[in-house]
């Protein structure tokens, strides 16, 4: 009776040392997790200064050689509301606005991407859009620059075919990238 007293005495302690271990390594587990983690935000990625409230988009135009009429407007209001929604940003359309954004369409053409034997077998529509920046409380800020994207599409298109499902890729494209460039310093 005596060795079995003992023997359950040792499983006891072995049981409760192993409890222990595995608790410990359970902490220390999500000890190490919680100070290594990795956040990303690409909201407001470049704090804008506590002093800018307001930010007007003027009309933006097109004067490439091609001129899709759809997509300046569509620029705009989409330009507009992506900078309502992701900002504290009040839109005015005065031209004492601490962040006054215009441009135009700068290049809208169509050159061949593919050929297949001796025929294309695909296009490439080039869109650059050239950005004018004023920051009416810092004019040091100031700036003028080009975004530029490209879009493939089947040679069997032509462009009006092409543009119909191009369009939305463009709009959004384009106004990331005036986005980025205005807020992130991309």
């Amino acid at each position: 009776m005596t060795q079995s007293y003992f023997f359950n005495k040792k499983n006891r302690l072995t049981g409760w040392i192993n409890a222990i271990r595995l608790l410990a390594a359970c902490f220390l587990t999500v000890t190490v997790f919680s100070f290594n983690t990795c956040k990303y935000s690409f909201k407001d990625t470049s704090p804008i200064p506590a002093e800018i409230k307001t930010f007007r988009v003027n009309q933006l135009g097109n004067q490439a050689r091609y001129v899709n009429t759809q997509l300046g407007p569509q620029l705009t209001e989409a330009l507009k509301n992506k900078i309502r929604g992701n900002t504290r940003l009040r839109q005015v359309n005065e031209d004492s606005a601490h962040y006054d954004i215009s441009g135009y369409v700068s290049d809208y053409s169509v050159s061949t991407s593919g050929i297949s034997g001796t025929t294309a077998s695909s296009n490439r529509l080039s869109v650059t859009f050239h950005l004018v920046f004023k920051n009416n409380l810092d004019l040091s800020k100031n700036f003028e620059a080009d975004i530029s994207t490209n879009y493939d599409f089947a040679a069997s298109q032509n462009l009006p075919q092409a543009e119909s499902t191009l369009t939305p890729d463009i709009i959004k494209n384009t106004v990331d990238g005036i986005f980025n460039k205005i807020f992130s310093n991309w």
